[in-house]
């Protein structure tokens, strides 16, 4: 999987690992990032089940961020991606960014549990530091199935002593597992309003897996007041329709499965769910905070919807 934190490989094969933080654990408070400096050298030893030598989805996401954590073959892929569509890198970031400003949306209405499937590598502001810097004692599971995150759990455990976080590898399809495993229901309360992310995600996963399908399970195991936190990449925005396939086209050489879906495609993954203002948009046009960048980008960059729904009662 993964969404937010980067473009990920669908894979048909998964496997768990559970673990969590403590509160009281000392971990470093809301709004300070490890470091990652030190992660990502071609000379590092390769994870488990790890290849180096083929283009990663996460690493080329984790490389448009301008984040370290990619290899020679992830570099060379998004060479061709960015020959091809310029702005990919600034959509990418715009998309990070929605994802914090809307992580601040469901805080202020006071939601406190985020279940955030497609982690991905960890990059600034990530869910935890942004739900705990608006309410310390917010609570997150980070879910992916991606070994390259794997390398990264423990890094994205970091939270504040009042918070708790959890991170479980576990495949998006597997909505059963996910919902039921002990550190989710842990740390989640399912009787009280939870937000659900899946940013940057379902693109990744094709028609015939029905990713529809399986997100309904997860919006139905949520109650009423509950946030869909939303984002997926579309052609609808490109200048040339030409730009748009060959980018499908240069990830799918990759290995890399990425199903562009129009607005009203993306609309329906919202079904019997109230979207909020400004609804389906371009990631930087959701609910823009002043930030330079997303004002001076242009649609036809931006590469992705977004939108954020709640649950009715």
């Amino acid at each position: 999987m993964r969404g937010h934190g980067g473009f990920l490989r669908w894979r048909e094969k998964s496997w768990v690992l559970l673990a969590e933080v403590d509160p009281g654990s000392g971990q470093s408070p809301a709004g300070t990032s490890p470091a990652w400096s030190d992660v990502g050298r071609d000379d590092r030893p390769p994870s488990v089940d790890l290849r180096t030598d083929v283009p990663h989805a996460a690493r080329l996401y984790d490389y448009f961020l301008g984040g370290k954590d990619n290899f020679a073959a992830d570099r060379e892929a998004a060479a061709r991606v960015l020959e091809i569509f310029p702005g990919v890198a600034t959509g990418a970031r715009a998309n990070r960014r929605f994802l914090g400003r809307a992580v601040r949306f469901a805080a202020d209405l006071g939601v406190r549990q985020y279940l955030d499937i497609g982690t991905g590598i960890p990059a600034a502001d990530n869910t935890h530091e942004v739900a705990q810097s608006v309410a310390t004692d917010s609570r997150v599971v980070y879910v992916d199935n991606d070994p390259i995150v794997l390398t990264h759990a423990r890094a994205l455990l970091h939270g504040t002593p009042e918070g708790r976080t959890a991170y479980l590898d576990a495949d998006f399809r597997d909505h059963r597992r996910i919902l039921s495993a002990p550190e989710t229901a842990g740390l989640i309360d399912f009787a009280r309003p939870v937000a659900l992310l899946t940013v940057a995600l379902l693109h990744f996963i094709p028609d015939e897996a029905e990713p529809g399908e399986v997100l309904e399970r997860y919006k139905a195991a949520l109650p009423p007041g509950s946030v869909l936190i939303f984002s997926h990449a579309t052609g609808d925005l490109v200048d040339d329709p030409e730009e748009s396939r060959a980018v499908v086209g240069t990830y799918s050489g990759a290995g890399v499965n990425l199903t562009v879906r129009s607005r009203e495609q993306v609309k329906e993954f919202f079904s019997g769910w109230d979207l909020v203002e400004p609804g389906i948009v371009p990631v930087s046009e959701w609910r823009p905070d002043g930030n330079l960048h997303d004002a001076a980008l242009r649609t036809s960059q931006a590469g992705a919807f977004a939108g954020v729904a709640v649950k009715p009662a």
